[in-house]
């Protein structure tokens, strides 16, 4: 591998240069892209909340019938006693 051929000094140094502002210009253009992609979804963000405003729930009381109550209690005992089962 030692015999390969070496560019010329000022060629390789041109190349280096050129890789160097070939990578600015990519790392810019990603940068301003990010920009206008920030800027735009905060546009986006703020139609959105001024033409669709978000809607409180209203809060759904629990009116269950006292059968379905006594279920729920029945239901609760059966997991406390699984619980203390399996803890023994």
């Amino acid at each position: 591998m030692s015999n390969l051929p070496q560019l010329p000094a000022e060629m390789l140094s041109a190349q280096i240069g050129n890789g160097f502002v070939l990578m600015g210009l990519g790392i810019g253009i990603v940068f301003l892209f990010l920009i206008i992609l920030v800027f735009a979804s905060k546009a986006l963000s703020s139609l959105v909340r001024k033409f669709a405003p978000v809607e409180t729930p209203k809060p759904i009381g629990r009116t269950a019938s006292p059968a379905l109550q006594s279920q729920d209690q029945e239901i609760a005992a059966a997991i406390v006693a699984a619980v203390a089962q399996t803890k023994k």
